[in-house]
């Protein structure tokens, strides 16, 4: 048999628009055409393809104006008036239908459920063909028969109706459902049935009498009201039973043959998904492999290389962290020709392509194996992050885009030349679509101004490396490990027993069952004992914060000692990666290994910096000073928080005497911290609850504090409002450089997830912009070395903050250097302050 599903298309359509325009989260691309309905569709539909597995499918919608309405014009009167962004969505989903290799079918003056009802009657007239319906209309029940079952979606999953089925949960035969609705009515398509008469009443007299006619047949054996009731509406009844019968014979002009599934069509789909910006569906795409034999110039003595002006460029590495890497292969592609070189003439790259326009896939990796190679070029994975917000590894590109590119490590074990090419023509084909995203965003100046010039100066740092004494770790590794024993006998002796303390097991038997310190709260695997859960209990009992305090020490030790000391290389250095596409607020990240997160919590923490010392004199660190509140002061216009800054005056002592009503001669250094953690949390989108947990107060207590700020900088509190609806609206939010980040979490139906995403709009306008203002400082420190010749080096960036490694002689020159940069790199509102130390080593220049 040949399975044809039969999809209710203006059905899923509406069941995807409400079921997110309802909360107001109504999902729009970034140029705010409207996608929420569309994406839900496109969902369904897929779904429906995975588990139904169909050889033959279409999806039949509603057009015009049906020959119901033509004649009686109380036909779905009443209905609300379909909203204009649902409108806006229903020719794409026509568009993606047929790319999808789906036949839709739409026919005036017929609805979409004659169009199913025909098909299915031309399935039942055909021996090779069975039926599926899906839908959540209840009137397409009446076409179930022998050969046709229906998938009744459900607010959360579906019923499944056969023949026997559907009787068995109605006691009436499929096709009465007709006779029930005449009975009964029908209010959402206006169907007035017998009035007074519900579903329990209608089915009692069907079971009893079968159909319509039976029951004015058996009229006189009907007593009571409900006689009175069937004699008083029998027209409305007949005239009901008329609008809810399916026409089975709407003149399609097709085959049955002719609604095969047939192939997708990839790069029209491509185009969809990119238009709309579905990037989870572009990721997901199962793009059959098209088998492309290229022309490939291998690169010798013997061959002259001619290329044009624009190429692209890859390189095929024998490990991912490209410091510890070897080239052992490379391809140059333009519009014409495709040039394979091995690892033996690698070192031809150079001077082939000192004069070209390159289009690179991580510029900065390439930069940092071959030298200087060009000094024009484009880089797709700095450009991808900044359109398309996508995972930055090419295969994901690749696969935005419609290509199924192989990952590295197939190549280099398949030797395969050929997948090689594909990703370096990939480079070469999408640079062109990837710079008019950014055009059409307005992000061109970021990208060339910012990104792009930030990749040389960040390639300097990471070969530069930091010098780490692997004898001072050690010593501080050793002295962990005891202070590590020590505490361990401390937790010994209040538990009374030796136990594994890194077992969640024993623990939890030791905390809750045996010390019964709480009553503790248990997952899958036991009782719960993560940090938050003992925070929570701290106060209870001093094995608490012994355990805390081990915990600590065990991962300063295997992830800071031991993982350190496993990152330095032959050279006694240290040679981080820094990655610009991982952070959505635009942040850099620190990898292979982190070195932002080097912790200063305690003493132990902060002597671990104490390993890391310069190859020249000194470490210079210059740090921003509250730079979020000054760029949240400066967006907001708040008139306090400026005044505050400008005059050089301490902003949480004077939020700390605005809340509690004193002179700021008055504050409390209580009065200050808590002001501190009002105005951050404010920033990062804290709640009152939030708040209560970080200062231990009550949550009135922090409900004052938020509400009095609030009261007291009402620039502040329209922001986050202002920001939040714009961001709800628009589906992005961005920085002052206009750095974009589209935050998928505001269309969640998880209430948690929405609000994360309302705290993520709030606080990347100003952490996104913190993080423009540094990289730009960065590119102009670069610039002011070299124009000087100084031979200091900048040598990590931690956030706000800056490392440099300087010689003695040019301690002064490049303080002021940086200072002078760093603080008028930009002008704003409130000016920019730069804080200044010198050290010895890491742990002396804080």
């Amino acid at each position: 048999m040949k399975k044809l599903v039969l999809i209710d298309g203006n059905n899923l359509m509406f069941r995807s628009f409400f079921a997110t325009a309802y909360n107001g989260n109504l999902m729009k691309n970034s140029k705010g055409f409207p996608t929420n309905a569309l994406y839900g569709f496109t969902s369904m539909i897929n779904k429906i393809i995975s588990e139904e597995k169909p050889e033959y499918i279409a999806v039949a919608f509603d057009v015009g104006k049906n020959f119901r309405k033509r004649e009686y014009d109380f036909y779905k009167e009443g209905r609300a008036k379909t909203p204009d962004e649902l409108k806006m969505q229903m020719p794409i989903a026509r568009e993606l239908l047929t790319a999808m290799g789906i036949k839709y079918l739409e026919l005036e003056p017929y609805e979409a459920d004659d169009i199913i009802g025909s098909l299915v009657k031309m399935a039942l007239n055909d021996k090779e063909f069975n039926c599926t319906i899906i839908s959540s209309d209840r009137d397409l029940l009446q076409l179930i028969n022998y050969e046709t079952d229906i998938k009744l979606l459900k607010q959360t999953g579906y019923i499944r109706y056969n023949e026997e089925s559907f009787k068995a949960d109605y006691g009436i035969d499929p096709i009465n459902i007709i006779d029930l609705k005449a009975l009964m009515g029908d209010s959402s398509d206006n169907i007035p049935g017998v009035k007074g008469i519900g579903e329990k009443g209608a089915l009692k007299l069907l079971q009893e009498y079968k159909t319509l006619d039976g029951v004015y047949a058996n009229i006189d054996n009907i007593k009571g009201a409900t006689h009175d009731k069937l004699v008083q509406d029998k027209d409305n009844a007949y005239l009901s039973y008329k609008l809810a019968t399916i026409y089975t014979d709407v003149p399609l002009d097709i085959s049955l043959n002719d609604l095969k599934y047939s192939e997708t069509n990839y790069d029209k789909l491509t185009n969809l998904y990119e238009n709309l910006e579905f990037k989870s569906f572009l990721k997901n795409m199962d793009i059959p492999k098209k088998e492309v034999n290229f022309n490939i110039i291998k690169v010798n003595d013997e061959i002259n290389v001619v290329l044009e002006d624009k190429v692209s460029l890859y390189l095929l590495l024998d490990n991912e962290i490209y410091p510890k890497a070897n080239i052992i292969g490379a391809c140059v592609c333009d519009s014409k020709y495709n040039y394979y070189f091995d690892k033996d003439n690698i070192h031809r790259l150079n001077n082939i392509l000192k004069e070209k326009h390159v289009i690179t896939y991580d510029h900065k990796k390439n930069l940092y194996l071959l030298g200087s190679f060009t000094n024009k070029y484009d880089d797709v994975m700095i450009s991808s992050y900044l359109s398309l917000n996508v995972k930055d590894d090419i295969e994901s590109i690749g696969s935005y885009f419609g290509y199924n590119l192989d990952k590295d490590s197939i190549i280099i074990k398949d030797n395969n030349m050929n997948a090689l090419v594909a990703k370096t023509r990939f480079i070469y084909e999408v640079n062109d679509k990837l710079i008019s995203l950014l055009s059409e965003n307005n992000l061109l100046d970021l990208y060339r101004n910012i990104e792009l010039p930030l990749i040389k100066v960040l390639c300097k740092m990471e070969k530069e490396g930091v010098y780490l004494d692997k004898e001072v770790l050690s010593n501080i590794g050793s002295e962990i490990s005891l202070k590590i024993d020590e505490v361990s006998k401390e937790i010994y002796n209040l538990a009374g027993e030796e136990f594994n303390i890194s077992s969640v097991k024993q623990l939890g038997y030791i905390l809750f069952e045996k010390l019964e310190i709480s009553k503790g709260k248990k997952n899958k695997t036991g009782y719960k004992t993560d940090a938050e859960t003992l925070e929570k209990i701290i106060d209870f009992h001093p094995i608490i914060e012994k355990i805390l305090e081990y915990r600590n020490l065990t991962k300063l030790r295997s992830t800071y000692i031991e993982g350190l000391l496993s990152s330095v290389y032959p050279d006694n250095l240290i040679h981080t990666i820094f990655k610009q596409t991982v952070a959505r607020t635009g942040r850099l990240s620190s990898v292979e290994p982190n070195l932002q997160n080097i912790p200063v919590r305690d003493e132990y923490s902060r002597s671990i910096r104490k390993a890391f010392v310069p190859k020249n004199d000194l470490f210079l660190s210059s740090d921003y000073s509250q730079i979020e509140l000054r760029i949240l002061a400066h967006i907001t216009g708040c008139k306090k928080m400026i005044d505050t800054f400008n005059s050089g005056g301490d902003i949480h002592a004077q939020v700390a005497a605005d809340i509690n009503g004193v002179d700021i001669k008055d504050v409390t250094p209580i009065m200050r911290k808590k002001a501190k953690s009002v105005i951050f949390g404010i920033v990062y989108g804290i709640s009152g609850y939030g708040l209560m947990e970080n200062l231990h107060i009550t949550k009135k207590e922090a409900d004052f504090f938020i509400n009095k700020y609030y009261e007291m900088y009402p620039e502040v509190k329209k922001y986050m409002i202002d920001t939040e609806n714009e961001a709800i609206k628009n589906g992005y939010v961005t920085t002052l450089f206009n750095r974009k980040r589209v935050i998928d979490e505001l269309n969640s139906s998880n209430y948690m997830i929405r609000e994360q995403g309302k705290r993520m709009a709030i606080n990347t306008p100003i952490q996104g912009t913190s993080a423009d203002i540094i990289k730009m400082a960065m590119i102009k420190i670069d610039e002011e070395f070299e124009k000087n010749n100084i031979q200091s080096k900048m040598l990590l960036q931690v956030h706000d903050e800056l490392i440099f490694d300087i010689i003695k002689s040019e301690e002064e020159k490049v303080t002021s250097i940086v200072k002078d940069v760093m603080e008028n790199i930009i002008k704003l509102d409130v000016p920019l302050k730069v804080s200044s130390d010198t050290g010895i080593n890491w742990y002396d220049v804080k």
